[in-house]
């Protein structure tokens, strides 16, 4: 079994995008593939192009959305806010059991899990147990999504740095969207994280709908099978 932890600079940056690839690209390469979220919240906002995050990513390797995400709240807020509004008593146990099971399911059935995190690395999935703690129990690979314009560079290396300091391994930064022809700034900041960073620095073009040959076909811009051996 293999598979690869997806995580964030910020929320809004392309995880879900970027992890709906992989698992497009796998299952479309006659794979099989698992995902996992363990919260997903603003399920109550009206999506308009692209489906929830639990739905597009259930979309592509067959699994109901609520197999996805085992937690799913209605406001766009932090999930330890989320649970306190709905009056919810959630444990970190509870968030690290579902995750490993969906691992152990993932090794048994010999499927690629692909584990997306809810914003960037510290936030706080309980008021104990944060992305990373998760990240850290899982001991997956580590691909880091991030915006490729200005103001990237201080807070992609921040990631990566909060990531190897709780040991884990970083596979990839993946910048996202990517331009096809993109300006010197954008092509600086892809080099000067890649220098600094120590770090492969990757690059998704930006994908024109959520339909599995279109995400498939993006994801072939990406090193993907090199970073799931």
């Amino acid at each position: 079994m293999s598979g690869l932890f997806v995580t964030g600079t910020d929320t809004g940056v392309g995880k879900t995008i970027l992890s709906a690839c992989l698992l497009a690209a796998i299952v479309g390469s006659g794979g099989k593939a698992r995902a996992h979220k363990p919260v997903v919240t603003g399920v109550e906002d009206e999506q308009e192009a692209w489906p929830q995050d639990h739905v597009l990513l259930g979309s592509q390797c067959g699994m109901a959305p609520e197999q996805v995400a085992p937690l799913r709240y209605g406001p766009a807020v932090s999930p330890h806010l989320a649970q306190q509004l709905a009056g919810a008593s959630v444990h970190a146990g509870e968030i690290l059991a579902a995750a490993r099971r969906s691992l152990a399911e993932a090794a048994e059935a010999n499927e690629t899990l692909i584990v997306e995190g809810v914003g960037g690395l510290l936030v706080p999935l309980t008021e104990s147990l944060s992305v990373r703690d998760l990240a850290v129990s899982l001991r997956l690979p580590l691909l880091i999504a991030a915006r490729p314009g200005l103001g990237t560079i201080n807070h992609t290396l921040l990631t990566v740095e909060s990531a190897r300091s709780a040991g884990l391994k970083v596979r990839a930064v993946v910048l996202t969207p990517w331009q096809a022809n993109p300006p010197d700034m954008l092509r600086s900041n892809r080099e000067t994280i890649a220098k600094l960073g120590e770090v492969e620095v990757a690059a998704l073009p930006e994908v024109s709908g959520p339909d599995s040959a279109a995400l498939a076909g993006a994801c072939e811009a990406l090193p993907w099978r090199s970073w799931l051996s």
